[in-house]
């Protein structure tokens, strides 16, 4: 066998390693005994005799293959020992995984119906406070409770994607998550709305199990649109709750939006049992404790995911400072604005919602660190407008919504794929990180901004946020996108800022009929003194 050729062996339908020969990739799915029947032709077409790979595959199969993950080759039947999995959603080693266009869609609505559970509070705090007969002071605390319990769920449940099956974890969590919301509908006590709140916000994390259990599913070269489709269906959800909820309390009681969400998360769930592919556990042999112990020390030890993180939670506290100092600003002089005109801008959020498509596939093109940096430029730019000219123009007012919400998004994308791919075996810990970063910005951004705003005015805190965007682009610069995974600072591994075309591969795969191989891409190159097939 040639030394410049890898092999490639299927056992019982498990890919081994991956096989080069002459710069053509080349995967076998099949049996060991299909491949040593092989004779002449086969091997010829190829340049490759593959009998002879045959042969030599114990070796092989000894070094490549981690004994402990064949027991993951017999799918399981059930969900939770009673539930049947439908066939076609259960595991097959023999398949690559995919994301079909369905299924992708299907992600993106979950994320919408979710993400919305943690605003459906905020219009209603008026008529929460009549119906429980509390103060306004005590019912303005629900929207941190829930904040709060999604920050402790992004900690210790989304990174259980990497320690269990993904299927039954997305069904377990919108089931409960479902259950609790039902108890909030039904529920007479103010400080049993609370507890449930809290509760909602800690298992209400699917669209955080769904996002990196997305990024493992797509294609490398369209995992940047992969994650922006399910990013515009969490802002969906933020913009639906908001509008949805204060409709509906205008005309019939606050109870009403609950009844709602609940059958729209019972109408979802049935659609995931039918659809979710039952994907096997990604690590063997981690436990939960473990799990957390090694999130906590990948937010301290990842170069990448920490200038990501970084760039993130400063980021976000920019946008959330503007859009929280943007009420007093159009509230007050020159504009004096009434609340509902006020209340149309958070209408812009539809426009970054509608390019979510165009970003993602700007992304899959790019290298996601060169689109972090266009937008960490360009962000730049639309808060130095609003420095200048947010008080002086509503026009400088709407170019500003419009540039820092697309370009956050664009941001965010980027940065949150940069994370996934740093390590495929702890996607689900990589993105818990990312995520609390990105509320930490939150938080950040609402008091800073506000406190600013109210002692100095609003120059000084759009000033505020201009300084932190020239931060971000100083963390976005430290570090070059071709940067070891270890590497702190610096440039290396080239200076290309977009993604190389992809080389399809050359599969090579058991047949049915006269032929014992199919060839998806004939017309290759035969050896010297050799025929080009049989």
């Amino acid at each position: 066998m040639r030394e410049d050729t890898e092999q490639v062996i299927a056992l019982s339908g498990l890919k081994v390693v991956n096989a080069e020969d002459g710069g053509k990739s080349i995967s076998a799915l099949g049996s060991t005994s299909a491949l040593s029947e092989l004779e002449g032709g086969a091997s010829v077409s190829l340049g490759i005799d593959l009998k002879g790979i045959a042969e030599d595959s114990t070796s092989a199969i000894a070094s490549s293959v981690d004994v402990s993950n064949l027991t993951q080759c017999s799918p399981r039947t059930h969900e939770f020992y009673i539930l049947p999995i439908p066939n076609h959603l259960r595991h097959d080693p023999t398949k690559p995984q995919s994301l079909p266009r369905l299924l992708h869609y299907i992600f993106a609505i979950t994320c919408t119906i979710f993400a919305a559970n943690l605003y459906y509070c905020q219009p209603l705090l008026i008529q929460l406070s009549i119906s429980f007969g509390v103060s306004y002071n005590q019912v303005s605390n629900i929207p941190t409770l829930s904040q709060a319990g999604y920050v402790v769920g992004l900690f210790l449940i989304a990174p259980l994607g990497d320690l269990v099956r993904r299927r039954p974890l997305i069904l377990i969590l919108t089931t409960t998550t479902l259950a609790l919301s039902i108890g909030i509908a039904f529920n007479s006590n103010f400080t049993a709305y609370q507890v449930l709140s809290i509760l909602v916000g800690i298992v209400n994390g699917v669209s955080q199990i769904l996002v990196p259990f997305t990024a493992e599913l797509a294609a490398p070269e369209r995992r940047g649109s992969a994650i922006s489709l399910l990013v515009s269906g969490m802002l969906l959800g933020i913009l639906y709750a908001r509008i949805i909820a204060g409709v509906i309390a205008q005309y019939v009681s606050w109870r009403v939006v609950y009844y709602v969400a609940t059958g729209l998360q019972g109408a979802n769930i049935l659609v995931l049992y039918l659809t979710v592919p039952d994907c096997p556990v990604r690590n063997v042999g981690l436990t939960y404790f473990s799990v957390l112990r090694s999130t906590l020390k990948y937010a301290v030890t990842e170069p990448t995911l920490i200038q990501a993180s970084l760039v993130s939670m400063v980021s976000m506290a920019c946008f959330t400072n503007f859009w929280v100092t943007l009420t007093f600003l159009l509230s007050g002089s020159p504009y004096n604005y009434p609340t509902i005109a006020i209340g149309l801008f958070g209408l812009v959020g539809v426009f970054g919602i509608l390019l979510g498509p165009l970003i993602g596939r700007t992304i899959d093109h790019l290298l996601p660190w060169t689109a972090a940096l266009i937008a960490t430029a360009a962000l730049i730019v639309f808060q130095a407008i609003q420095t200048g000219a947010g008080g002086v123009h509503i026009a400088a007012v709407v170019v500003v919504c419009l540039g820092i919400d697309v370009f956050r998004q664009m941001q965010y994308v980027s940065l949150n794929t940069i994370v996934v791919e740093i390590e495929p075996a702890a996607t689900a810990r990589m993105n818990a990180v990312f995520q609390i970063s990105v509320f930490a910005g939150q938080m950040m951004g609402t008091a800073s901004g506000t406190a600013v705003f109210l002692k100095y005015g609003w120059r000084p805190a759009a000033a505020l946020s201009l300084a932190w965007a020239g931060f971000t682009l100083l963390v976005m610069l430290l570090r070059g996108p071709h940067c070891g995974r270890h590497t702190w600072y610096g440039y290396e591994g080239g200076r290309h800022l977009r993604k190389p075309k992809v080389v399809p591969e050359i599969c090579v795969q058991e047949a049915t009929g006269d032929r014992d191989l199919e060839i998806a891409f004939e017309g290759l190159p035969a050896r010297e003194g050799e025929t080009a097939g049989p």
